[in-house]
């Protein structure tokens, strides 16, 4: 999804960043990845992202012959930049996506700081919309996300865009999201729902239990209830939202979607994004269900990893190893567009879930590859 930013900006300006705090602490049952170290690894930086964009996605992009995760950050550094600098505009696949993994590996980064500076304006300048419902909820998780894996304090922009985003919100609990038929994320209601209560139960300075919050995550639980999600893939995302946000998913539900995750895991070690849902192309092209791929690989990998799974299940080191020998030469992780066969942009949101994942198993250093 496309989310339009405005062409002004304040010059110069940066979030205020300050050392990194316990996650466990901040989120409770909530567990977002770190770097063994703690706060000391958060100022480590990869190499500096390339002047020049990372090229088109291709499915025929040559393997890299050994795992680099500079080039992995390189690659997402790169193309959140040209996002911004050409379309000047946030998209759930990239700039969203990026915000939500790139602190998984070091965050104190001019190309982060940016980046998010450029969220922070968008939400204290929120834009009158057709889409306002979607860019309200995706502004607000995005940055509490961020702020629980980088400073651990909720920033005063992330908490007046939670609140704006509790005006958004219908009284059956859902919000009025964007439908473009491009899963998996502009699909339905449910998703936009998750993703609510994902931003909710991370936010950090017990947001979640001021009166607004509570209110809303009420809606939200009814809503949940009362709409079950249609597939796999929207049952995994209800499963990172119960981590955070209680009375979402029974300890059994959970055990389902893991069960079920486990299920899809294809011979190679690898998921296919396609067979977490039930979804139709827009060209007319069958949904490729053989093959697996950086979005469901590093998807799968991330939600059994925050499920409890430990990082040495031999399951999941296939996985792992799945993703360690299918990344390609530009450093991204290339998945095929479940909606036409034209920018394959979900190869972005694919390697942002893949880094995530790594990092969920730690495999993140970045002193790891050249």
């Amino acid at each position: 999804m496309m989310m339009s930013l405005m062409r002004r900006r304040r010059a110069g300006q940066v979030p205020g960043l300050s050392a990194a705090m316990g996650l466990a602490a901040i989120l409770a049952a909530a567990w977002i990845p770190r770097l063994p170290g703690g706060a000391s690894r958060a100022a480590e930086k990869p190499a500096a992202a390339a002047a020049t964009a990372p090229g088109p996605n291709r499915p025929d992009e040559p393997f890299r012959r050994e795992f680099s995760m500079r080039a992995a950050i390189a690659f997402l550094d790169t193309a959140a930049l040209e996002w911004q600098q050409e379309r000047k505009c946030f998209a759930c696949h990239s700039d969203y996506a990026y915000l939500v993994a790139r602190p998984a590996v070091a965050w104190k980064d001019p190309t982060h700081q940016r980046i998010r500076s450029a969220l922070e304006h968008l939400a204290e300048n929120p834009r009158d919309v057709k889409f306002r419902p979607t860019e309200a909820v995706m502004v607000a998780s995005v940055l509490a996300q961020n702020d629980a894996m980088t400073t651990g304090r909720l920033h005063p922009a992330t908490r007046a865009a939670l609140d704006r985003m509790w005006t958004f919100q219908r009284a059956d609990g859902g919000f009025d999201w964007m439908k473009y038929n491009q899963p998996p994320s502009e699909v339905d209601d449910h998703y936009g729902v998750t993703v609510a209560a994902i931003g909710v139960g991370a936010a950090p300075d017990g947001y979640a239990r001021t009166p607004a919050a509570r209110a809303g995550l009420d809606k939200i639980r009814a809503y949940l209830r009362g709409h079950p999600p249609a597939h796999l893939h929207h049952r995994a995302m209800r499963l990172l939202a119960s981590l955070g946000v209680e009375g979402i998913m029974t300890d059994a539900q959970r055990a389902d979607v893991v069960r079920d995750l486990f299920e899809r895991q294809k011979a190679d070690g690898g998921w296919g994004a396609a067979t977490l849902g039930d979804w139709q192309r827009c060209d007319g092209t069958p949904q490729d269900l053989d093959s697996s791929d950086g979005y469901g690989t590093g998807f799968a990998v991330y939600v059994l990893r925050r499920a409890g799974i430990p990082a040495d299940d031999p399951r999941l080191r296939r996985g792992v190893e799945w993703l360690k020998t299918h990344q390609r030469a530009s450093g991204r992780w290339f998945t095929r567009s479940l909606w036409k066969d034209q920018k394959h942009y979900l190869s972005h949101d694919g390697t942002a879930y893949a880094i995530l994942a790594l990092a969920a198993c730690g495999e993140t250093g970045v002193s790891q590859g050249p």
